[in-house]
This record gives C-alpha cells, sequence and structure tokens, in this order.
C-alpha cells in the first residue's frame, strides 16, 4: 500500500500551489508526481514563457524553476518574474544541477529565494520547499506587522530614532513626520535643537548632559517650532545602548507628538482648578492655596490673610435682568477683583516647592467660591492694616458703574477679613470667621469692610441657635399671643384687641423685635402667621363664650401673605373651625409694606373686604402714601403711629399731624385709632383733637388671655382704672357730644355681658 506521505505543519496552507517549470518531459513528470504525493498541489510549465504567461492568471504560494531551459532560461525567467507586480517577494526554488559557486550566485543575483541541486530525493526537496513556504510565510507577518508598526505610529503620531554617541542621528519615517518632514527630507540633532525655544534648549541640553553622564533613561517633554509656525510638544523616551565591552554608546527611542493630549489635560487641569465662568480660582483651588500659604507661615513666622467678599443684592439684579446678566456682572466683579491683588494662575499643585525662595507670594490671588461669593487670599502680610487696605481697593472698584445689557448697574460689597493664626489656625477657620465678619457688615448696612472679632462670633452664634430653636418654638407650642386691647376712652370700654406674638422660650419672654425680624429673613413668618390666625379665631370663640366679645382680633400680617391665593381660604377655614364670624379677624399690615407690594396686594384686599374681613393700616403717617391708592383701597381703620403720639402736647407739630390724619380718616369714611397712648396727657389730648380710639399701656400692656378677663372684670367693670375717671371728666365738659362725633365712626353697643 502506498504511504501518504508527510504532511505539511499545521502552520502553512493544508495544500501549498506550486508552479513547476522544467523543459525535460520526464522530469517535469517525476518531480510533479513526488511532490503531489507529499501534499503539495502542483501546476507544471515547460518553458518560461509559458510559467510567465500562466502567472497572470494564478498566484502560486512558491515557483520552482529549472535553471537551464532553452529559449528562457529559468535565470532569465526569474529576473522577469520579479519585474511583474505582486511577484517581488514570493518564493522562488532555482533547480539546477550545476554545483559550481558562479550559478549559485546568478540565482541569487536574478532574485531566487534558495536553490536545490536535481535528484531523487524528493523529500528533501518537499523539506526545502516547506522551509521556503515558512520563511516566506514569516517574512510576510513581519512586513504586516511593521505596516501596523508604522500605521500606528502615524496615527499616534510617533516615530523611532537613534542617535549615536560619536554624532550619527537617525529619525525614522515616522519621526521625521512628528517635525513635519517628509521622508526625503533630512534633519539633524541641530536642526532639532533650533525648532526648540532658547530657554527650554539650554535646560533640554543640560538635561541631556546628566543623562549621559549617568547613562540613564531619558524621558521629557519639549516644546517646538515647526517650519510653518505651528506651536507642538513633543515627548521624547530613549534608553542608553551598550557595546560588547558594557561601554554606553548612544541611545534608542522614539518621538511622539503629544500636543493634543497636553492640551486635554491642560483643558481638564483647568476645569478642575478653575472657575468656568470666571476663571479665577474654584473652591478646591483655594482650599489648596490656602493651605500651602497657611503651611509656609507657620515656617516663616508671618501672618496670611483672608478676605471673603459677598456682592450686595446680586439676587436683584439676576431676578431682574436673567441669569445671562447675572454671570456677564461675575465676570466684570472677577476681572476687577483680580485687579487689586497681585494675582497668579500659574501656580498649580505640585509647583510651590520647585519656585524657590518667598514662593508663597505666588500662591495670592481671588477666587470665586460659588455664586457672588469671593474671596482674596494674601499670603503674607504685615498687619491687619495691609488686609484692610485691599479691603478698601476692593470696595473701591465696586464704585464704578457696570453696564450690562445696555443697564447700568451699581454693585457694592461686603468684605469679612480673617487674619491668620489670630483667627484661625486652619482654612476652615479663617473661612468661617471672614464669613461671620461679612456677615456683620451685611447687619449693618452693607459696602463696608470688617475685621473679625470674638465678639461677632458670639452673636452669630446666638443667632444661628436662635435660628434652631425658632424652626422648633412652633411645634413646641413655645409661641403664644398675647392681646393688648382697643379702647373706646369715651364709654369706657373695650372695642377689640390686637393679637401680639410672643416666644415663651423656658421661662422667659423673646422680645419680639429678637425674633420677628429672624422669622421674616428665614421664611418661618409664614406658618408662624398662618397659626396666629387659627389661633385669634380660636381666642375669639373663647371671649365669646366667656363674656360675650362680639367685636374683632386684629393679626398682624407680613406683605408676603397677602400675596398667597389662598389667603381667603385659610381664613375661612379658621373662622368656620370655631364658628365665628369672619368679622371676628381683622387684619393689619404696616404702611410700609403696603405700599412697596401694592400691586400684589390689591386684590386680596378686595376679596377679604367681600367676605367681611377688616383691613387696618398699621403705623399710618411713618410711610410714603398715595392719597388716589387710599381712596379706593377697601380698608376700614387706620392707626396714628406711637411717634405722632409720645409728643402730643409737647410739640405743635405733632398735634397738627394727628389732626390731619384725623380728618383725611373722617373725609374717607375711616375709623381712626392711636395707638402708644402711655400718659393722660396724650389721652386728654387726643380728646380734644377728636380721636376716642386708643390703644397703650396706659390702658393695658399686652396680656395672655385669661389676663384680659381679669382686666375687665377688675378694672373696666368697676370703672377704677384714672383714664376712666378722666375721660369722664373731659366728657361732662363736653356736653353737646362734639368730641364723640370725631371718634372715626359710630359707637357700637358692646354687645358683651362686661362691656
Amino acid at each position: 500500500m502506498k504511504s501518504a506521505g508527510p504532511q505539511l505543519d499545521d502552520d502553512l496552507p493544508a495544500r501549498a500551489k506550486v508552479l513547476l517549470v522544467d523543459d525535460d518531459e520526464v522530469n517535469l513528470l517525476m518531480t510533479s508526481a513526488a511532490l503531489q504525493e507529499r501534499g503539495f498541489d502542483v501546476t507544471s510549465a515547460n518553458s518560461g514563457a509559458q510559467a510567465l504567461d500562466m502567472i497572470a492568471h494564478m498566484s502560486p504560494d512558491l515557483i520552482v524553476l529549472d535553471a537551464m531551459m532553452p529559449v528562457l532560461d529559468g535565470f532569465e525567467t526569474c529576473t522577469r518574474l520579479r519585474e511583474i507586480p505582486g511577484f517581488e517577494s514570493t518564493p522562488v526554488l532555482m533547480l539546477t544541477g550545476l554545483d559550481d559557486e558562479a550559478s549559485i550566485n546568478r540565482a541569487y543575483q536574478v532574485g531566487a529565494t534558495d536553490f536545490f541541486v536535481k535528484s531523487p530525493q524528493w523529500s528533501l526537496l518537499a523539506g526545502r520547499l516547506r522551509y521556503l513556504l515558512r520563511s516566506s510565510r514569516t517574512r510576510i507577518e513581519l512586513e504586516r506587522s511593521k505596516a501596523r508598526l508604522a500605521r500606528a505610529q502615524d496615527l499616534a503620531r510617533m516615530g523611532s530614532f537613534e542617535w549615536h554617541l560619536g554624532g550619527g542621528f537617525t529619525l525614522a519615517a515616522e519621526a521625521l513626520r512628528v517635525f513635519g518632514r517628509g521622508p526625503q527630507e533630512g534633519l539633524d540633532f541641530i536642526g532639532v535643537m533650533r525648532m526648540i525655544p532658547h530657554e527650554e534648549r539650554t535646560l533640554f541640553l543640560r538635561l541631556l548632559r546628566d543623562v549621559i553622564a549617568h547613562n540613564s533613561v531619558l524621558v521629557t517633554d519639549l516644546p517646538v517650532t515647526l517650519l510653518d509656525g505651528r506651536q507642538r510638544v513633543v515627548h521624547i523616551e530613549a534608553e542608553p545602548e551598550f557595546n560588547e565591552h558594557g561601554n554606553a554608546n548612544g541611545y534608542t527611542g522614539v518621538m511622539q507628538d503629544v500636543t493634543d493630549r497636553r492640551q486635554a489635560e491642560d483643558r481638564i487641569r483647568q476645569l478642575a482648578h478653575f472657575d468656568a465662568l470666571t476663571g479665577l480660582p474654584n473652591r478646591r483651588q483655594l482650599i489648596w492655596r490656602v493651605e500651602r500659604a497657611i503651611e509656609q507661615a507657620r515656617r516663616g513666622g508671618h501672618e496670611v490673610g483672608l478676605l471673603l467678599i459677598d456682592l450686595d443684592r446680586f439676587k436683584i439684579i439676576n431676578d431682574t435682568l436673567g441669569h445671562a446678566a447675572g454671570d456677564e456682572l461675575l465676570i466684570e466683579v472677577g476681572r476687577r477683583l483680580r485687579a487689586c491683588v497681585r494675582h497668579s494662575d500659574q501656580v498649580m499643585e505640585g509647583m510651590l516647592e520647585t519656585i524657590g525662595g518667598r514662593s508663597h507670594r505666588t500662591l495670592e490671588a481671588v477666587g470665586r467660591l460659588g455664586g457672588d461669593e469671593f474671596v482674596a487670599l494674601l499670603p503674607e502680610i504685615g498687619d491687619e492694616r495691609d488686609a484692610e487696605r485691599v479691603a478698601e481697593r476692593v470696595l473701591e472698584a465696586m464704585r464704578e458703574p457696570i453696564f450690562i445689557s445696555g443697564q447700568e448697574c451699581f454693585v457694592t460689597a461686603s468684605v469679612g477679613i480673617a487674619i491668620y493664626p489670630r483667627d484661625g489656625l486652619t482654612m476652615a477657620d479663617l473661612l468661617r470667621n471672614s464669613d461671620v465678619a461679612m456677615y456683620a457688615v451685611k447687619s449693618q448696612g452693607r459696602n463696608a469692610a470688617a475685621l473679625y472679632t470674638p465678639q461677632l462670633a458670639g452673636q452669630g452664634r446666638e443667632k444661628l441657635e436662635l435660628e434652631s430653636a425658632l424652626h422648633k418654638a412652633l411645634e413646641r407650642g413655645e409661641i403664644v399671643l398675647h392681646y393688648q386691647p382697643k379702647i373706646d376712652v369715651r364709654a369706657a370700654r373695650m372695642v377689640g384687641a390686637e393679637a401680639l406674638m410672643r416666644w415663651k422660650r423656658g421661662d422667659k419672654l423673646v422680645p419680639p423685635g429678637d425674633f420677628i425680624p429672624l422669622a421674616e429673613e428665614t421664611g418661618l413668618i409664614v406658618p408662624l402667621s398662618e397659626w396666629a390666625l387659627k389661633e385669634a379665631a380660636r381666642q375669639a370663640k373663647v371671649w365669646q363664650l366667656n363674656f360675650g366679645f362680639s367685636d374683632s382680633i386684629a393679626v398682624n400680617l407680613p406683605s408676603r401673605m397677602f400675596e398667597r391665593s389662598d389667603l381667603v381660604e385659610h381664613i375661612h377655614q379658621c373662622v368656620s373651625a370655631y364658628g365665628v364670624p369672619h368679622r371676628a379677624i381683622q387684619l393689619e399690615i404696616t404702611e410700609n409694606n403696603l405700599m412697596k407690594d401694592l400691586q400684589n396686594v390689591i386684590p386680596a384686599l378686595h376679596r377679604l373686604n367681600e367676605v367681611g374681613v377688616e383691613i387696618s393700616i398699621d403705623d399710618f403717617g411713618t410711610g410714603y402714601s398715595s392719597l388716589a391708592y387710599l381712596t379706593t383701597l377697601p380698608i376700614s381703620e387706620v392707626k396714628i403711629d406711637r411717634t405722632f403720639v409720645r409728643d402730643l402736647g409737647i410739640t405743635p407739630q405733632s398735634s397738627a399731624v394727628v389732626t390731619a390724619i384725623i380728618a383725611l380718616a373722617r373725609a374717607m369714611g375711616l375709623r381712626v385709632i392711636a395707638e402708644g397712648v402711655e400718659t393722660l396727657r396724650q389721652m386728654d389730648v387726643l380728646h380734644r383733637l377728636g380721636c376716642s380710639l386708643m390703644q397703650g399701656f396706659l390702658f393695658s400692656k399686652p396680656l395672655p388671655p385669661e389676663e384680659i378677663e381679669q382686666w375687665l372684670a377688675q378694672t373696666v367693670l368697676p370703672r377704677k382704672a384714672p383714664w376712666i375717671a378722666q375721660a369722664h371728666s373731659d366728657f361732662e365738659g363736653d356736653p353737646g357730644g362734639s368730641l364723640g362725633s370725631l371718634s372715626g365712626g359710630p359707637l357700637r353697643p358692646s354687645g358683651g355681658k362686661l362691656l
């Protein structure tokens, strides 16, 4: 049985295609049969010319040529074969009966891959062909790898180079492209050096000498300017090469254009450390700078200044002109603040130690903390006066108008100053204390600067504690209402009461002046006012049951409550819950608040008037009221402010103002009541001027509701109070009742048992 013969290696084609060329028919037949038996796919040609014709229609894996053939021998055939595109590297085995050196050399000269002396040793021939196939396959893979590497280097803008210490410097084609040169253009070491700016060139040569002296690895980035003027950054990495004696004789390495990467890194660094809107250092960069400045100050024994700069009323501009205008404003403010200090953007993390002596001064900068808050860092100051001078520059820079969207805007700032180490040893300490100083400026009128003091911190903590406690006061039942009676002195009776909010914190009452402004600032005034309305309705019901109370309880409301669309519904729910009429609740609003938000308040006033809720204007005469508005507003009562009542009988001006208010109220059909009446003299003058409705300490201070009942029973009913006797005496001297007719409206019967 005939053996199938050896098989080709696993990494070779299953049946390699062989073009066999020989003019001897016998040899051609025998060789073809032997190769086919050993796993080759053989195509035969009996002349060189025929072989060249067949190649146009086939792609053999290798070609076997007989060297000695008539007309076109194997040498000439191989020469022409190599000239055909695609066959430059096809393996060619030259079969020859000649074993002289000249024939062998000629075979290699014409492009043959190898030669084989004709013999019937077919296994050796097959082995030689397999070797050629493997070699060809290896060569093809190497060429492909080289092409892929060249492509990868081209995409990565990378190329290799060699530098021999004897003076040879060679750049690969890809490396030439890094420098904007073509493959045929030369570029030597001096040419590369000329592309590097002078300062960087000096530093690079110094680095190069140090690398050569220690036979160390070279890794660096170099800025270069190409022939067309483009600025690029080239990254260089090279390792030393050693000769057979272990001595360094040069360097080999790669060059890569990393300009895009460096620009991306710079952009990332910019976003990480600088505010995107103003370009100033952001919170993260500021923290790093302040911490480094403190560290340097600890070593050097000097002081550091930190200024917290907050724009005044920025929200008004932002809300009025829009966020785009607000951004423009912040950009301009940032530009002005930057000019107030020796601002430096160049110092980044890891760079401070490389700058040298007094390097901490380069930390000085203005940064944006967030929103409309900025921070100025002064890394070295002589004393607090240096920081105050910078603060004055900041305030001065803000005085010039800023033009935003065609609108002239004026912006001021409040500046808080903290000094290291006096006011804190850490960034957090300095920032917190400068914040305390800044808010002290805000509370005192803005547009100024203040140094931190421990006393300010105490005030800040007290306010913070008070605010925290106020949030819980309502749910804990600590908010109560005290009531101050409204008195008709002509009839010596109570004709209503004003509900005044009090905070019973522990066993002490917190003054309204301490917590009402805080409630307005935090927005807590809204839930407090909602509760006051409900509590006043409940108390009206209790008094109705206890002594037949049928008048109204006045509740002070902030103007923002009148903007609520559900105010009428809320009052309706309050009075309905306790079964009292809508007129049991009277609403008081100050004149200033009324006129400030008049357009928003007017619709609510009309709806309230329609359901029977009366409106009273408090502190009348202290604000600016348009008479045109007053004649159309649905108000029922005006209260003469205590500042006019205080000087009655002392200055004629007060009497003139009160007379005018009474006359105006009578002309408009409004009740008029004087508040803050504390003396019999004031009561007597008001009587003579025509006002008999009064309120003040002369009659009663604000009392808890149960004490109001005691006051009625012990003072009003037995008519024991001095003011009752005085009023009775006055009215006996006015039998015509002229004073009563000027009280601002008819006197209603009390409708109660004790009144």
